[in-house]
């Protein structure tokens, strides 16, 4: 038998082949199983040739690493076959291992396959040689790498399908799957090599006409090389490739979730929004329609918000909002939906058993919202104005379900506010003339439809004038002179009292200056300020720049505020009437006695004036409650240095009473009635006249 020998570098050169190769089969796996159909398909062509390739050289290495002491060469078509038998074994072995599933009985069958495919191509390999007389194999080697072909096609198959998924520490795992695959493979082919045996005198056929071993060897190295790295490099380039678009998927998909939430849901409450309000509104009429069944659609209004939102500023509203947002939230059902419209509406869609449910939920709906606020170190108070309309006796439509629980929510307002109401067919009608006297008053200010008429205010008992109250008219287009009391609280609840008390200010001092041009420099013009006026953070700067503007020394002005907008914040009260106060201007607590006042807010306040409430002279006798209310107040007044003015006077008898306890100035229907400014002079003179002519 001839001597054989291995060259140990290239021993060691088709092991690290072996080692590389296996790894790249075990990532080709990963990019067949992660990736689409087609490109699953085009993975697994290219896998299976990449594979086939370094299967094949590693074997063909390990060939050219065999020395014998005579010329060696190899078939080039024979070797060729031996390269297709091991792209082919690699794609089966790749198809096998993206299947969803490995079960032990196609484990054992596909090893079985893969091997004897394994040891077709060693061994078809071997034949290239074309050895004579032909090579001798020792049976039991040769059975023996059969054997270790099997059992390493089942160890890869098994791990190949193990490590497909890209999971944590997976790189690693593959790494030393790769070493063992490596050394399965190389174990198979010499124990192959190991079973030839060559006789003496044996030539090789191949060495005229086939590939000589000397540049074949190079030539496979590197191109293998090439193959492996190339291919390996892809697999990871698309890996990384697909990492970037999964998370580039997952960006999306977080970016659309957030954006149907700011589409659907109220930026500042996170509650759903007009749309998705809209949306489940539809679905109870769909479904209540089908099961007979009722819900409750209730609008809810805060009373009271925007003057702690105008006086505190947006962010302790905003605050507020969310807390009043949350609190709605916890009473109700998980069925059931709280929605916020804008500012400070909220919608509740309510399941209902029975129409009388609702009347339980509004009432924990009121007595929620009324229960104290305690945000940034203020206690806020606001209530609730809430409109009730059920399916489908109030409306079988979405239209005419959010139209009469609106109309019912202004009705609770008109009705005292902090309440509920359920919706009544009336309800449309005023609601649309409330609709139509809005429209119009928004319109009267560009229309110059306001007026001042003034009510005269005398120096007890008889004069001489003081001065006057300014008192805001309507001359409407439709309905003729209007008074306050038909058009103040509209004003008041849609924010448009803010621009009208603007212009009132604006034009009872342009009056005021031109009675000071003529020599009424002692005169006072005195004008209401409105709750929400009060509020504004621009009041100040407002007054200031209306004197300015008009030329009026600021203490020709009074100022008057309810006691009850006086003692709503007392704390921010006194700081902007101490600003008022600042400036020169009057300040006059109107409607007094009507309240609840700190008598140590009082004191500390920077007022000028107090304003007995017409009601108490109105119903004024000797004797009675409402004459000691008028005497202790104008006691009270005098203990704090206070001008005392009782309005509504309308009788002899109640002018000598309201001198007598000591009021400083009268004002009402028995010195004059409120009159326009060309009027005013003439009427005044006249009256000071008849008045001290009678006396």
């Amino acid at each position: 038998m001839l001597s054989a020998s291995y060259d140990s570098l290239l021993v060691v050169v088709s092991l690290l082949v072996a080692v590389l190769a296996s790894y790249t089969a075990l990532d080709m796996t990963e990019r067949i199983n992660a990736t689409q159909e087609y490109a699953g398909r085009s993975w697994l062509f290219g896998g299976a040739v990449a594979m086939g390739i370094g299967i094949w050289s590693m074997h063909f290495v390990g060939m050219l690493a065999f020395r014998l002491p005579i010329d060696l060469g190899y078939d080039p078509w024979i070797t060729f076959l031996s390269l297709l038998i091991a792209i082919g074994v690699s794609g089966f072995a790749l198809w096998i291992v993206s299947r969803p599933e490995l079960p032990l009985r196609r484990l054992l069958n596909s090893a079985l396959v893969m091997g004897v495919g394994i040891a077709s191509m060693h061994y078809a390999g071997m034949a290239a040689m074309l050895m004579t007389p032909g090579i001798h194999y020792d049976p039991l080697l040769f059975v023996a790498s059969i054997a270790i072909a099997v059992g390493a096609s089942g160890a890869a198959l098994w791990i190949a399908f193990r490590l497909r998924r890209n999971t944590p520490y997976v790189k690693l795992a593959r790494a030393g799957a790769a070493v063992v695959m490596g050394v399965a493979i190389v174990g198979m082919h010499y124990t192959g090599m190991a079973a030839a045996n060559f006789p003496e005198g044996s030539l090789c056929l191949a060495v005229r006409d086939g590939v000589s071993p000397g540049w074949l060897a190079i030539l496979i190295i590197v191109v293998t090389l090439a193959v492996l790295t190339i291919a390996l490099l892809t697999s990871l380039l698309d890996a990384r490739l697909e990492s970037r678009t999964a998370k580039l998927a997952r960006s999306l998909a977080e970016a659309n979730e957030e954006l149907t939430q700011l589409v659907l849901h109220d930026n500042l409450t996170k509650l759903p929004n007009r749309t998705l309000l809209d949306d489940r509104l539809n679905q109870a009429i769909n479904k209540a329609a089908r099961e007979q069944g009722h819900f409750a659609l209730m609008f809810c209004d805060l009373d009271g918000f925007k003057a702690i939102n105008d006086s505190l500023g947006h962010h302790v509203g905003d605050l507020m909002l969310v807390e009043v947002a949350q609190r709605v939230h916890s009473i109700m059902r998980s069925q059931d939906t709280v929605a916020r419209l804008g500012g400070d509406e909220f919608v509740m869609l309510v399941d209902l058993k029975d129409p009388d449910d609702a009347v339980t939920v509004a009432d924990k709906l009121v007595k929620i919202i009324n229960q104290p606020f305690h945000i940034e170190k203020h206690e806020l108070r606001v209530s609730a104005s809430i409109g009730i309309a059920i399916y489908p006796e109030d409306g079988s439509s979405r239209h005419d379900l959010v139209i009469n629980a609106d109309a019912a929510m202004y009705h609770t307002k008109r009705s005292g506010r902090n309440g509920y109401h359920f919706f009544e067919a009336s309800m449309n009608v005023n609601a649309h003339n409330q609709l139509q006297w809005l429209q119009d008053l928004r319109l009267a200010l560009e229309r110059n439809e306001f007026l001042l008429h003034y009510q005269p205010k005398y120096n007890s008992p008889n004069g001489p004038v003081l001065g006057a109250e300014a008192l805001l008219r309507w001359q409407h287009p439709v309905h003729g002179l209007v008074g306050p009391d038909e058009f103040i609280g509209l004003a008041e609840r849609s924010g448009l009292i803010v621009p009208i008390g603007a212009w009132v200010l604006d034009e009872a001092c342009r009056q005021m200056k031109t009675w000071y041009d003529i020599g009424h420099e002692d005169w006072k013009i005195a004008v209401n300020l409105s709750a929400l006026q009060f509020a504004q953070i621009d009041l100040i700067d407002l007054v200031k720049e209306t004197l300015a503007r008009h030329d009026l020394p600021a203490r020709c002005l009074t100022l008057e505020v309810t006691e009850s907008t006086a003692m709503h914040d007392a704390e921010s009260s006194l700081k902007t009437l101490q600003q008022i106060a600042d400036l020169g201007v009057d300040i006059s607590i109107d409607d007094f006695g009507t309240g609840y006042s700190s008598l140590l807010y009082l004191k500390r306040l920077p007022a000028n004036e107090l304003k007995i409430d017409r009601g108490f002279v109105r119903d004024l006798s000797d004797g009675n409650d409402d004459a000691a209310i008028i005497s202790a107040i104008v006691a009270l007044g005098r203990t704090l240095n206070l001008r005392i003015v009782a309005e509504g006077v309308e009788t002899t008898k109640q002018q000598t009473f309201l001198t007598s306890v000591g009021c400083d100035a009268l004002q009402g229907y028995l010195m004059g009635r409120p009159m326009p400014p060309d009027k005013f002079i003439e009427a005044t003179s006249n009256l000071v006249k008849n008045t001290a002519h009678t006396s």
